[in-house]
């Protein structure tokens, strides 16, 4: 059982943070979260609202994977993770946005920090992708029931390959940071995967142009992009199966944006 306590007890805990300068963040969907100072130090604090279950990790599976990428300069490191909160150091920089996939360079940029993070150790967990759909399917409202079964549909006749790494599995925009060297945020997804699907996310989540699909590619295979074009449309319809499932099961979701992405969905991979 979760055991809901206030930022202030939770830090109290925490050597060197007592009576930290604590000040609430918005964004969270959920979880409450807060910038935290003390003396020279700066942290994220996250509380949940509720008891975690899939296709989120445990805090503490969360830890274990983003303590190996902040080992190698992928992530911020851990503070304190456990049962209902998460507390992570404050790292400067610039979040990104969808336009910084346009800039000169971010695409590569991408693309080689990615093969860093799928050269990590195998997490031991693996990415359940029907077990995601049947969560997001019990809470989906406002979502056309034959838009819902192509999604079923979709997502079951995928398999796990064979050649699992360890995948961030949420690489939108905002969960990019540069400090200046490129990091992830929010690990809470992370676990062994196709390394596509990380790819997938990024092409399918922005939209991107073929031609940037391209230069993504062949920066992450060496220029050999083109060869695996058509593993990647299926991690690309994928993702944009459970995308659309996930934004039907969200009340806060917007009508018009739900039916852009159904229609890309029904559309694009009839």
């Amino acid at each position: 059982m979760t055991v809901t306590l206030s930022p202030e007890a939770l830090l109290a805990e925490v050597p060197g943070w007592e009576g930290a300068a604590i000040i609430e963040l918005s964004g969270g969907l959920t979880n409450r979260t807060w910038r935290v100072t003390a003396g020279g130090m700066s942290g994220v604090l996250k509380i949940d609202d509720s008891p975690r279950e899939a296709p989120f990790n445990t805090r503490c599976a969360e830890a274990n994977t983003q303590n190996v990428a902040a080992r190698a300069g992928l992530a911020p490191k851990i503070i304190l993770a456990g049962d209902g909160h998460y507390f992570t150091e404050y790292v400067e920089g610039v979040v990104w946005t969808r336009s910084c996939l346009d800039e000169e360079g971010n695409l590569e940029l991408v693309a080689n920090t990615l093969k860093r993070l799928h050269a990590l150790p195998l997490t031991g967990r693996s990415f359940d992708a029907g077990v995601a759909a049947k969560r997001y399917v019990e809470r989906t409202a406002g979502l056309d029931a034959d838009v819902v079964h192509k999604c079923t549909e979709i997502i079951d006749r995928m398999r796990l390959p064979q050649n699992l790494c360890c995948c961030h599995n949420d690489l939108v925009a905002e969960n990019l940071i540069t400090t200046p060297e490129l990091m992830f945020l929010d690990w809470e997804y992370a676990c062994d995967n196709d390394p596509f699907f990380d790819l997938a996310t990024v092409v399918e989540h922005h939209e991107l142009s073929d031609a940037q699909v391209t230069r993504l590619l062949d920066a992450y295979l060496g220029g050999d992009g083109q060869r695996w074009r058509e593993h990647l449309e299926k991690q690309r319809k994928l993702y944009l199966a459970l995308l659309c499932l996930w934004m039907g099961s969200r009340p806060d979701s917007e009508p018009a944006e739900l039916q852009k992405v159904a229609t890309r969905l029904t559309t694009s991979y009839s």
